[in-house]
């Protein structure tokens, strides 16, 4: 293909070898002297005030468009789910009551989230029922105290013979879970036929999260930050791996261990992690309940989970297992 040659355009009549049948360009300089002069430069380095309205206008439209996006995105959602072949949507909730339980810090959803265009923030979560995720529903139980939460239940083809209780562990329906524009999260767990539990959220680039003590971490960051502190923050991670590794899947022997390190953290500290309730408690309790030691639990042991218990935030797991 042949190259056009665009001669130099100062001066009165700019030429140029492109073909006839292009629309000519209107002259964008003129002559002044033997030298080009832009006709919107202004004196001192300033900007034609032309120039800055259009710039403004365009960042209004693309502020709109992005605005819009949100809302589209929004509103999608309001008539599609996040995961695929669902069978039966069986409750949504919401709650607004204070919380009784107190961390250190408040966690901006924007902060960890990103910041919300309009769109509600989507968890969604893939449970085994033979599994119960007990600490999910402690999490989700404080989640709703803190934050507007629309909650749904759903069970995928994959499964059948879903018990009652699971049906209705987030709670009851909503009267305005029609509305999702209400809620600052959603929080949809999905009855289905997986080896280990999953978690997406409706952050594009997100890889999703499996095994049930990586989940629980990421839904307590949205209640409260991880302790500054590098060897508490350590101890706590400790705690929820010995948890879920040791009493959930652990032996008989193993189990035997992990509560006897539990009654002797216990008989120095209120709490797993020292003075403060953590993620370590979720964890344990829930662990210990699912893996029937609680009756044979030592007594500072026991103690403990009355203490758990009487936050309130346990009663989800608890009557799950009854």
């Amino acid at each position: 293909m042949p190259m056009y040659q665009v001669k130099p355009i100062c001066g009165a009549h700019a030429e140029t070898d492109l073909p006839t049948c292009m629309y000519k360009l209107p002259n964008i300089h003129a002559q002044k002297g033997n030298s080009c002069t832009p006709e919107h430069a202004l004196q001192n380095g300033e900007v034609d005030p032309a120039v800055k309205a259009l710039e403004a206008r365009q960042d209004e439209i693309m502020r709109k468009l992005h605005e819009l996006k949100a809302a589209v995105e929004g509103l999608a959602k309001t008539v599609t789910t996040p995961d695929a072949d669902l069978d039966l949507t069986v409750s949504s909730s919401l709650s607004e009551s204070a919380s009784s339980t107190t961390f250190k810090g408040v966690t901006d959803l924007d902060n960890v989230l990103g910041k919300d265009l309009g769109a509600l923030r989507d968890i969604v979560i893939n449970a085994n029922p033979a599994q119960p995720p007990l600490s999910l529903l402690v999490l989700h139980s404080l989640l709703c105290q803190r934050y507007r939460v629309l909650s749904t239940v759903h069970v995928h083809s994959s499964v059948s013979g879903v018990p009652p209780q699971l049906l209705s562990c987030l709670g009851p329906r909503h009267a305005d879970s029609y509305a999702r524009h209400m809620f600052q999260l959603g929080f949809t767990l999905i009855w289905k036929d997986v080896p280990k539990l999953q978690m997406k959220f409706s952050v594009q680039n997100m890889c999703p999260i499996e095994g049930e003590a990586n989940v629980a971490r990421f839904l307590f960051k949205l209640l409260a930050p991880y302790p500054s502190d590098p060897a508490l923050a350590t101890m706590v991670d400790s705690w929820v791996d010995t948890a879920f590794f040791q009493l959930a899947e652990g032996s008989t022997k193993e189990r035997s261990t992990v509560l006897r390190a539990l009654n002797s953290a216990l008989g120095r500290n209120p709490w797993l992690a020292g003075q403060e309730f953590s993620l370590a408690d979720i964890a344990c309790y829930c662990c210990v309940l699912q893996s029937g030691s609680a009756s044979a639990a030592p007594a500072n042991v026991q103690r403990w989970i009355k203490s758990c218990e009487n936050l309130g935030h346990f009663s989800p797991a608890k009557l799950l297992l009854q």
